[in-house]
């Protein structure tokens, strides 16, 4: 049974340490900065953590309104700190492995290193759910790792990122 340790602040701290040195971050982020359509207007952010993605987003789209959801404590203070004062982003306490709230319609849902913590079933069903979170010519861009090919190529991908396999999330779980 795998064990979430994002409830623990010195897990999330420790994460947003090496989260400006995570291996080719700055490429995926810009990637998916390009897939935001200009007509969006609404946003939500999936596992925002400190809202690192959220607020590259809005730095291309300013006029948008944005939900930003996590569930570690740590997490939604940083965020709430980093978008205190911003009356157009709602930092919203809830966990992905429950039922999304009702939060309305969305332009882009977006996500970055947080749904491969979700259990395969419940992401079958949170993709479906995102899915109908869209108004028609939204998109739902999601910045993750998967599983590696290989044992040999995962264990290069944790030392990418500064992580052994005796010092790797127990909440990974790659695979959908």
């Amino acid at each position: 049974m795998a064990v979430n340790l994002w409830n623990r602040t010195d897990h999330a701290l420790d994460y947003l340490e090496r989260a400006d040195r995570i291996t080719h971050r700055s490429e995926g982020e810009a990637a998916l900065l390009e897939f935001i359509p200009q007509t969006t207007r609404r946003i939500l952010d999936l596992g925002t953590g400190d809202g690192r993605l959220l607020a590259l987003v809005r730095r291309d789209h300013p006029n948008t309104e944005a939900v930003a959801i996590d569930f570690s404590p740590a997490m939604l203070e940083a965020a709430g700190k980093r978008f205190a004062g911003d009356s157009s982003v709602t930092v919203v306490a809830h966990n992905l492995d429950n039922t999304l709230p009702a939060l309305g319609k969305f332009d882009a849902v977006i996500s970055c290193f947080a749904i491969h913590h979700v259990k395969h079933q419940r992401k079958r069903a949170l993709y479906s759910e995102i899915h109908g979170l869209l108004n028609a010519g939204g998109v739902f861009c999601n910045l993750e790792h998967v599983a590696s090919p290989t044992p040999r190529l995962h264990e290069e991908f944790l030392h990418g990122i500064g992580f052994t396999l005796e010092t790797e999330d127990p909440s990974n779980s790659y695979s959908i």
